[in-house]
């Protein structure tokens, strides 16, 4: 086994290394405890920090901890695990092929085995639809339309715009830096394939331990995430009924205007839009409100509060109108996994986002492939 696919085990030798090698999943996962808690790791440094970890100093270990994280990601089966483990493999592949790629001659030279940058394009058959600008190898390239448009779907910000990009002939103009960006979409891309998968009952059984340890982190995470579309249609049930409540002018608890304070604040709503949201209520209170929400927020206490999980929503009565994608997607584990869900899986057209009113708000979403 090579230490290039350790580093790099999404690659299709780093699986022909696997096979090819005969290794018995059921048999590691009941024997290496080793390889097994590495994996755990992978996941654990995903989700609370956005990376997979440091890589272990064993070869194997590291190898064919992926293929144990993979396992442990379909055991648990929820979609915002998912979405932040194939984001942290690829954000750490794309740090080490960054500075693998930047790094000088001699340095190179040291190491038995480094990975070029025209065999990572190789790998996502990108090798054709790139090409470096210049014969001196400026960093500059141009990418073909279709394979920008497939990898820069996922990014944000004008500058991923089609219509931002001085198109020629087919082609985009993107710096190295720009490129390899492209390449950690692949990356992403690759990592999700095939997740989840159906995992044999004699494989789980060894896996339980770490299956709730992972549970339980996400359980206690918190999920003030990077959302920042406000569509009351794909919100939850519980949270779509405290709304309609609030804006009927119905009497809530306590507990229950601080969930959908807290789910409102997590989404990206400020202290003013939410406030607007709340003035419909015959009982609002502009400075009781303000006080609240920015309290929740964190700007006038010391802790920011997270909106309450499932569990917690139902011991207080406030779990209303379960629906299929509340028992079957994120097996009632937090209303903002609800969320995200629906708005990953939302046509462009329903993001129209209540703050825009209307005006190009599902556009603006829409992020680079425009």
């Amino acid at each position: 086994m090579k230490a290039l696919h350790a580093r790099y085990p999404f690659l299709s030798g780093a699986r022909e290394a696997v096979e090819s090698a005969g290794v018995d999943l059921a048999t590691l996962v009941a024997t290496e405890d080793e390889i097994v808690e590495r994996g755990l790791e992978r996941i654990e440094w995903a989700i609370t920090e956005g990376t997979v970890g440091e890589q272990h100093r064993r070869t194997r270990v590291e190898l064919l901890s992926y293929p144990v994280a993979r396992v442990l990601v379909s055991l648990v089966d929820q979609h915002i695990l998912l979405r932040r483990y194939s984001r942290a493999e690829a954000k750490s592949a794309h740090e080490r092929f960054s500075e693998e790629l930047s790094t000088t001659t001699e340095f190179q030279s040291t190491r038995t085995e480094r990975l070029e940058l025209d065999t990572l394009l190789a790998e996502f058959e990108m090798r054709d639809s790139v090409r470096e600008v210049g014969p001196d190898g400026d960093g500059e390239y141009r990418v073909d339309v279709g394979t920008y448009l497939e990898h820069a779907a996922g990014e944000w910000g004008d500058e991923w715009r089609l219509v931002n990009r001085p198109l020629a002939d087919g082609q985009v103009p993107v710096d190295e830096g720009e490129l390899l960006v492209l390449l950690r979409q692949a990356v992403e891309a690759r990592v999700t394939d095939g997740l989840p998968f159906e995992v044999p009952d004699a494989i789980a059984e060894e896996l339980t331990e770490e299956v709730e340890r992972i549970r339980e982190l996400l359980d206690d995470l918190d999920l003030t995430r990077e959302i920042d579309t406000v569509v009351p249609d794909l919100f939850p049930p519980c949270m779509k009924h405290l709304l309609d409540k609030v804006q009927k002018g119905e009497h809530l608890e306590h507990h229950s205007r601080f969930a959908i304070a807290a789910f409102l604040t997590s989404i990206g709503m400020t202290t003013d839009e939410i406030v607007e949201l709340f003035e419909v209520n015959p009982g609002f209170g502009e400075e009781q409100t303000r006080y609240q929400v920015d309290h929740i927020r964190g700007a006038t206490s010391p802790t920011e509060y997270s909106t309450p999980a499932c569990a917690t929503m139902q011991s207080y009565g406030d779990c209303i109108g379960k629906d299929d994608i509340c028992e079957d997607v994120i097996n009632e584990s937090h209303p903002l996994n609800y969320y995200e869900h629906r708005i990953e899986q939302a046509d462009d057209e329903e993001l129209e986002d209540w703050r825009e009113d209307g005006e190009d708000g599902a556009e603006d979403e829409s992020g680079a492939a425009d």
